[in-house]
């Protein structure tokens, strides 16, 4: 059974259900939001509705999905998350099929992770055999046997100069007044052009070769200069480059992938291939954890330095808990510690407000350092480890609002709220910060007012016992009269 921590302070969640993307029509530009999965099946239909192999697809839909996870807010000064176009991820919503939605679907929700966080998940059309390498640890550079087997011809462009310069300068690049020599100053470990010279007269100048690609891509078609794995020479006047692969080469090859697919690996094998140490999952994945342990207590930590001082307070406080409630303190219990807000939240699928959660005997604490800057350790510790003693003595039958209302408690008092019994779909839901606050120190003041009545000692003892008919009976009516 999973039961929250709430904060005072209310912070963004993880990351929305909807995307809100600028879309590109006849009639022209609008800004629209489309649920996360709509959005991934319109995804695959812009780059990869071709797809014969399902795995590949499927390898596609969470690539896809996990850049807008990660890409979310890229235009955020312009008034949306990300655009129709392959400067974030191409969509044609009015391709996408039935074949393409089930994509979407078999994969729902699933997204690549690594270290706890969503991986960047560049994806290329053909890396022409080798890859490139990124900035992160799983952009590798290697060698593509599944890229090779698909036999992509090599291909050929022969651009005119004054052409070429006047994509450059759309793109507002450098460039020289004419341009009668290109040449490859450097390349990349994968072989792919790095730094041009563009020479014109007396002048030079240096260009990366990414920019000058995308510069004539965007001005003269995308299917010129389609990769920066080429050789360039002038002839009769013109540019002559010859290359292999399409697209910046990194991350998942999509002539691979595809080749991959059908050859029977699933979408699992094909994302661990082309993002080697990252890990698919609904929740976060990937986190070196270390372990350190206590007298009755173990603690999972990436931060064993930081994190320590709360094994510390968590067996003085179960202890202290112990003596007080006369319960005895269960085997296994483990706190995780979460280096981060977001891996906290990505781990768990809680909004920033939750503090902590606790399933079984296994408590999840936002970072140390973010809950001692709000006063909130210990407090958050007391109220989930007394619920680590509520679910080790208490039955199925023990209800929803006692385990809260008891935590709570135990935690903090009587607390602020009314004495009444909240409904549990109140107290379990997380999308409204201030209805939960309020059904949870609703619960507590209920807890608070049958300690009143019938002590302290009498209300732990129902845990183990059952709560008796006459306060059962009350809950129809969600509510206990104070006895004068």
């Amino acid at each position: 059974m999973k039961t929250l921590s709430l904060l005072l302070l209310a912070v963004a969640p993880a990351f929305a259900v909807d995307i809100k993307v600028q879309l590109r029509t006849a009639r022209g530009t609008n800004i629209t939001s489309l649920p996360l999965e709509r959005y991934v099946a319109a995804v695959l239909a812009g780059e990869s509705s071709v797809f014969q192999s399902s795995e590949a697809l499927k390898a596609m839909a969470i690539a896809a999905r996990t850049y807008a996870v990660r890409m979310r807010g890229r235009h955020a000064s312009e008034g949306f998350d990300l655009c129709d176009t392959t400067h974030c991820q191409r969509l044609d919503l009015d391709a996408i099929s039935p074949r393409l939605e089930s994509a979407a679907a078999d994969t729902e929700g699933e997204l690549l992770w690594f270290q706890g966080k969503p991986a960047l998940t560049l994806y290329t059309r053909d890396c022409g055999g080798r890859s490139e390498a990124g900035d992160e640890p799983y952009l590798k550079s290697h060698e593509d046997i599944y890229c090779i087997r698909a036999t992509t011809p090599p291909w050929h462009w022969t651009g005119d100069p004054r052409q070429i310069l006047e994509a450059l300068q759309s793109s507002q690049l450098r460039a020289p007044r004419t341009l009668d020599g290109i040449s490859i100053l450097d390349r990349t470990g994968s072989g792919r052009a790095s730094t041009l010279l563009l020479r014109g007269g007396s002048e030079s100048v240096r260009i990366s070769a990414g920019s000058f690609r995308f510069a004539v891509g965007r001005d003269l078609g995308w299917n010129t200069l389609r990769s920066d794995r080429y050789e360039v020479h002038a002839s009769n006047g013109r540019f002559s480059f010859d290359g292999s692969g399409a697209g910046h080469g990194m991350g998942l090859c999509q002539n691979g992938a595809e080749q991959m697919g059908l050859a029977g690996k699933s979408y699992r094998e094909i994302l661990a291939y082309y993002y080697p140490g990252t890990a698919v999952g609904l929740t976060g994945r990937g986190l070196a954890w270390q372990r350190l342990g206590g007298e009755v207590i173990s603690l999972m930590t990436t931060q064993p330095d930081q994190d320590r001082v709360a094994l510390a307070s968590a067996e003085r406080i179960v202890k202290a808990l112990a003596q007080r409630t006369r319960w005895t303190i269960p085997q296994n219990i483990e706190l995780r510690v979460y280096p981060d807000l977001d891996s906290f939240r990505n781990a768990t699928g809680d909004p920033g407000w939750v503090a902590a959660h606790t399933s079984g005997r296994r408590i999840h604490l936002q970072p140390v350092g973010t809950l001692r800057s709000r006063n909130a350790l210990d407090s958050t510790l007391t109220h989930e480890l007394a619920h680590v003693l509520i679910e080790s003595q208490g039955g199925p039958s023990l209800p929803f609002w006692l385990r809260e209302g008891l935590a709570a408690y135990i935690e903090k008092g009587r607390g602020s709220g009314v004495a009444r019994i909240p409904s549990d779909s109140d107290l379990r839901q997380t999308g409204d910060p201030a209805l939960a606050r309020r059904a949870y120190a609703d619960a507590t003041a209920m807890v608070a007012t049958l300690v009143e009545r019938y002590g302290e000692s009498a209300v732990f003892d129902w845990v183990k016992r059952g709560v008796p008919p006459e306060v059962t009976n009350a809950s129809t009516s969600h509510a206990v009269t104070k006895s004068k």
